[in-house]
Protein backbone atom coordinates (compact mmCIF):
# COMPACT_ATOMS: atom_id res chain seq x y z
CA UNK A 1 0.00 0.00 0.00
CA UNK A 2 1.21 3.25 -1.05
CA UNK A 3 1.56 5.48 2.12
CA UNK A 4 1.69 8.86 0.32
CA UNK A 5 -1.31 8.00 -1.71
CA UNK A 6 -4.87 9.96 -1.01
CA UNK A 7 -7.31 8.71 1.36
CA UNK A 8 -10.53 7.27 -0.61
CA UNK A 9 -13.39 9.53 -1.34
CA UNK A 10 -14.84 7.61 1.37
CA UNK A 11 -12.52 8.35 4.69
CA UNK A 12 -11.86 12.28 3.40
CA UNK A 13 -12.51 14.50 6.39
CA UNK A 14 -13.65 18.14 4.85
CA UNK A 15 -11.43 20.87 6.36
CA UNK A 16 -13.92 23.62 5.90
CA UNK A 17 -16.20 25.18 8.05
CA UNK A 18 -20.00 24.55 8.07
CA UNK A 19 -21.91 27.51 6.31
CA UNK A 20 -23.48 29.40 9.33
CA UNK A 21 -24.19 33.47 10.25
CA UNK A 22 -21.08 32.95 12.11
CA UNK A 23 -19.18 32.40 8.72
CA UNK A 24 -20.33 35.02 6.83
CA UNK A 25 -19.48 37.21 10.28
CA UNK A 26 -15.59 35.96 10.30
CA UNK A 27 -15.51 36.12 6.35
CA UNK A 28 -16.32 39.91 6.25
CA UNK A 29 -13.95 40.02 8.95
CA UNK A 30 -11.28 38.50 7.53
CA UNK A 31 -11.87 40.56 4.04
CA UNK A 32 -12.25 43.48 5.82
CA UNK A 33 -8.65 42.97 7.44
CA UNK A 34 -7.20 41.88 3.76
CA UNK A 35 -7.63 45.04 2.87
CA UNK A 36 -5.91 47.35 5.66
CA UNK A 37 -3.36 44.24 6.14
CA UNK A 38 -2.79 44.38 2.46
CA UNK A 39 -2.54 48.34 2.62
CA UNK A 40 -0.29 48.42 5.88
CA UNK A 41 2.35 46.40 3.87
CA UNK A 42 2.32 47.75 0.24
CA UNK A 43 1.78 51.57 1.24
CA UNK A 44 2.45 52.37 4.72
CA UNK A 45 5.66 50.35 5.27
CA UNK A 46 6.15 51.65 1.31
CA UNK A 47 7.17 47.96 0.26
CA UNK A 48 4.92 48.47 -3.08
CA UNK A 49 2.54 46.44 -4.77
CA UNK A 50 4.46 43.79 -6.52
CA UNK A 51 6.63 43.08 -3.02
CA UNK A 52 3.65 43.04 -1.02
CA UNK A 53 2.32 40.43 -3.29
CA UNK A 54 5.33 37.89 -3.21
CA UNK A 55 5.05 38.33 0.43
CA UNK A 56 1.49 37.67 1.24
CA UNK A 57 1.53 34.96 -1.79
CA UNK A 58 4.13 32.87 0.03
CA UNK A 59 2.34 32.99 3.25
CA UNK A 60 -0.75 31.74 1.16
CA UNK A 61 1.02 28.90 0.10
CA UNK A 62 2.45 27.56 3.06
CA UNK A 63 -0.86 28.06 4.59
CA UNK A 64 -2.75 26.08 1.79
CA UNK A 65 -0.17 23.16 2.28
CA UNK A 66 -0.29 22.91 5.98
CA UNK A 67 -4.81 23.06 4.82
CA UNK A 68 -4.00 20.27 3.06
CA UNK A 69 -1.88 18.61 5.21
CA UNK A 70 -4.34 18.72 7.96
CA UNK A 71 -6.04 15.57 9.31
CA UNK A 72 -9.08 17.70 9.85
CA UNK A 73 -10.41 20.61 10.12
CA UNK A 74 -8.94 23.52 12.57
CA UNK A 75 -10.62 27.19 12.15
CA UNK A 76 -7.51 29.06 13.18
CA UNK A 77 -5.57 27.15 10.33
CA UNK A 78 -8.31 27.55 7.94
CA UNK A 79 -9.43 31.20 8.56
CA UNK A 80 -4.92 32.15 8.26
CA UNK A 81 -5.45 30.69 5.57
CA UNK A 82 -8.09 32.92 4.08
CA UNK A 83 -6.77 36.22 5.53
CA UNK A 84 -3.69 35.01 3.75
CA UNK A 85 -5.82 35.24 0.45
CA UNK A 86 -7.63 38.05 1.35
CA UNK A 87 -4.09 39.94 1.80
CA UNK A 88 -2.69 38.54 -1.24
CA UNK A 89 -5.72 39.64 -3.35
CA UNK A 90 -6.03 43.03 -2.18
CA UNK A 91 -2.12 43.89 -3.06
CA UNK A 92 -2.68 41.75 -6.69
CA UNK A 93 -5.22 43.30 -7.57
CA UNK A 94 -3.87 46.79 -6.59
CA UNK A 95 -0.94 45.89 -8.76
CA UNK A 96 -3.06 44.49 -11.67
CA UNK A 97 -5.21 47.80 -11.52
CA UNK A 98 -2.32 50.81 -10.56
CA UNK A 99 1.25 49.23 -11.65
CA UNK A 100 0.16 47.31 -14.71
CA UNK A 101 -2.38 50.19 -15.61
CA UNK A 102 -5.06 48.11 -16.67
CA UNK A 103 -7.47 50.20 -14.73
CA UNK A 104 -10.19 49.00 -12.42
CA UNK A 105 -12.96 47.79 -15.35
CA UNK A 106 -9.94 45.82 -16.96
CA UNK A 107 -8.69 44.21 -13.66
CA UNK A 108 -12.45 43.47 -12.89
CA UNK A 109 -12.88 41.85 -15.69
CA UNK A 110 -9.74 39.94 -16.18
CA UNK A 111 -10.00 38.52 -12.74
CA UNK A 112 -13.83 37.45 -13.16
CA UNK A 113 -13.23 35.74 -16.35
CA UNK A 114 -10.29 33.97 -14.11
CA UNK A 115 -12.88 33.54 -11.73
CA UNK A 116 -15.71 31.89 -13.81
CA UNK A 117 -12.96 29.75 -15.91
CA UNK A 118 -11.65 28.56 -12.60
CA UNK A 119 -15.26 27.46 -11.82
CA UNK A 120 -15.86 25.75 -14.79
CA UNK A 121 -12.99 23.67 -15.29
CA UNK A 122 -13.19 22.61 -11.17
CA UNK A 123 -16.88 21.59 -12.52
CA UNK A 124 -16.07 19.84 -15.13
CA UNK A 125 -13.15 18.16 -13.61
CA UNK A 126 -14.87 16.95 -10.35
CA UNK A 127 -18.57 17.31 -11.37
CA UNK A 128 -19.36 19.93 -8.65
CA UNK A 129 -18.32 22.69 -7.05
CA UNK A 130 -20.27 22.50 -3.75
CA UNK A 131 -18.08 22.69 -0.70
CA UNK A 132 -19.74 19.42 1.00
CA UNK A 133 -17.78 17.69 -1.93
CA UNK A 134 -14.59 18.57 -1.30
CA UNK A 135 -13.23 15.05 -0.76
CA UNK A 136 -10.18 14.84 -2.28
CA UNK A 137 -7.26 16.55 -3.04
CA UNK A 138 -7.82 18.01 -6.15
CA UNK A 139 -11.02 19.26 -4.97
CA UNK A 140 -9.33 21.10 -2.16
CA UNK A 141 -6.94 22.66 -4.59
CA UNK A 142 -9.52 24.02 -6.98
CA UNK A 143 -11.37 25.21 -3.69
CA UNK A 144 -8.23 27.48 -2.78
CA UNK A 145 -7.27 28.37 -6.42
CA UNK A 146 -11.15 29.40 -6.92
CA UNK A 147 -11.23 31.47 -3.44
CA UNK A 148 -7.80 33.34 -4.39
CA UNK A 149 -9.83 34.66 -7.94
CA UNK A 150 -13.05 35.53 -5.79
CA UNK A 151 -10.74 37.30 -3.41
CA UNK A 152 -8.64 39.18 -6.06
CA UNK A 153 -11.91 40.27 -8.12
CA UNK A 154 -13.59 41.54 -4.75
CA UNK A 155 -10.70 43.83 -4.35
CA UNK A 156 -11.10 45.05 -8.17
CA UNK A 157 -14.58 45.57 -7.70
CA UNK A 158 -14.75 47.51 -4.48
CA UNK A 159 -12.13 49.76 -5.44
CA UNK A 160 -14.10 50.41 -9.07
CA UNK A 161 -17.54 50.60 -7.27
CA UNK A 162 -15.96 53.37 -4.51
CA UNK A 163 -13.50 55.10 -6.80
CA UNK A 164 -14.77 54.98 -10.26
CA UNK A 165 -17.96 54.58 -9.89
CA UNK A 166 -17.82 57.66 -7.57
CA UNK A 167 -19.73 56.07 -4.49
CA UNK A 168 -17.48 56.51 -2.05
CA UNK A 169 -16.54 54.04 0.56
CA UNK A 170 -20.11 53.96 2.54
CA UNK A 171 -21.91 54.18 -0.58
CA UNK A 172 -19.74 51.29 -2.15
CA UNK A 173 -20.63 49.03 1.36
CA UNK A 174 -24.33 50.16 0.68
CA UNK A 175 -24.28 48.85 -2.22
CA UNK A 176 -22.99 45.60 -1.55
CA UNK A 177 -24.58 44.67 1.53
CA UNK A 178 -28.01 45.31 -0.85
CA UNK A 179 -26.79 42.81 -2.92
CA UNK A 180 -25.21 40.36 -0.08
CA UNK A 181 -29.26 40.64 1.29
CA UNK A 182 -31.02 39.70 -1.95
CA UNK A 183 -29.10 36.67 -1.72
CA UNK A 184 -30.08 36.17 1.43
CA UNK A 185 -33.84 36.61 0.50
CA UNK A 186 -33.37 34.47 -2.99
CA UNK A 187 -31.72 32.09 0.00
CA UNK A 188 -34.84 31.42 1.89
CA UNK A 189 -37.69 32.56 -0.66
CA UNK A 190 -36.18 30.76 -4.03
CA UNK A 191 -35.34 27.36 -5.31
CA UNK A 192 -32.26 28.88 -6.61
CA UNK A 193 -29.15 26.15 -6.51
CA UNK A 194 -27.39 26.83 -2.75
CA UNK A 195 -24.10 26.32 -4.65
CA UNK A 196 -24.46 29.25 -6.50
CA UNK A 197 -25.74 31.65 -4.24
CA UNK A 198 -23.04 30.66 -1.73
CA UNK A 199 -20.27 31.37 -4.39
CA UNK A 200 -22.36 34.67 -5.23
CA UNK A 201 -22.38 35.53 -1.50
CA UNK A 202 -18.20 34.63 -0.73
CA UNK A 203 -17.87 37.01 -3.84
CA UNK A 204 -19.41 39.85 -2.89
CA UNK A 205 -18.43 39.48 0.61
CA UNK A 206 -15.02 40.40 -0.64
CA UNK A 207 -15.60 43.74 -2.37
CA UNK A 208 -17.57 44.67 1.35
CA UNK A 209 -14.65 44.24 2.98
CA UNK A 210 -12.57 45.92 0.51
CA UNK A 211 -14.82 49.02 0.97
CA UNK A 212 -15.08 49.35 4.48
CA UNK A 213 -11.59 48.49 5.34
CA UNK A 214 -10.67 51.56 2.65
CA UNK A 215 -13.66 53.68 4.80
CA UNK A 216 -11.62 52.69 7.91
CA UNK A 217 -7.79 53.92 7.05
CA UNK A 218 -8.74 56.57 4.18
CA UNK A 219 -8.26 60.06 5.23
CA UNK A 220 -11.13 62.22 6.04
CA UNK A 221 -10.43 63.68 2.56
CA UNK A 222 -10.86 60.78 0.66
CA UNK A 223 -14.36 60.13 2.52
CA UNK A 224 -12.54 57.40 5.19
CA UNK A 225 -12.54 57.89 8.72
CA UNK A 226 -8.48 58.40 9.25
CA UNK A 227 -7.50 55.56 11.24
CA UNK A 228 -3.93 54.06 10.99
CA UNK A 229 -3.74 51.23 9.12
CA UNK A 230 -1.74 49.17 11.96
CA UNK A 231 -4.18 50.12 14.53
CA UNK A 232 -7.40 49.42 12.12
CA UNK A 233 -5.79 45.83 11.15
CA UNK A 234 -4.82 45.10 14.96
CA UNK A 235 -8.44 45.49 16.11
CA UNK A 236 -9.70 43.49 13.36
CA UNK A 237 -7.58 40.64 13.69
CA UNK A 238 -8.28 40.53 17.42
CA UNK A 239 -12.29 40.43 16.63
CA UNK A 240 -12.09 37.69 14.22
CA UNK A 241 -9.70 35.62 16.55
CA UNK A 242 -12.37 36.64 19.46
CA UNK A 243 -15.31 35.51 17.24
CA UNK A 244 -13.43 32.09 16.09
CA UNK A 245 -13.24 31.38 20.00
CA UNK A 246 -16.70 32.36 20.81
CA UNK A 247 -18.83 30.60 17.89
CA UNK A 248 -17.59 27.27 17.84
CA UNK A 249 -17.36 26.13 14.13
CA UNK A 250 -17.67 22.30 13.08
CA UNK A 251 -16.61 21.07 9.80
CA UNK A 252 -19.23 21.10 6.63
CA UNK A 253 -20.52 17.53 6.52
CA UNK A 254 -19.04 15.83 3.27
CA UNK A 255 -21.79 14.38 0.57
CA UNK A 256 -20.41 11.25 -1.06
Amino acid sequence: MNPYAAPPASSWLNKVPEVTLSFWLIKIMSTTLGETGGDAVSMSMHLGYLTATVIFATLFLVAVLAQMKAKSFHPYLYWATIIATTTTGTTLADFADRSLGIGYAGGSSLLLVLLLGSLWIWHRTLGSVAINQLSSPKAEVFYWVTIMFSQTLGTALGDWTADSAGLGYSGAAMVFSALLALIVAAYYWSHLSRTLLFWAAFILTRPLGAAVGDFLDKPFSAGGLALSRYSASALLFVFMLSCIALFRQRAASTAH
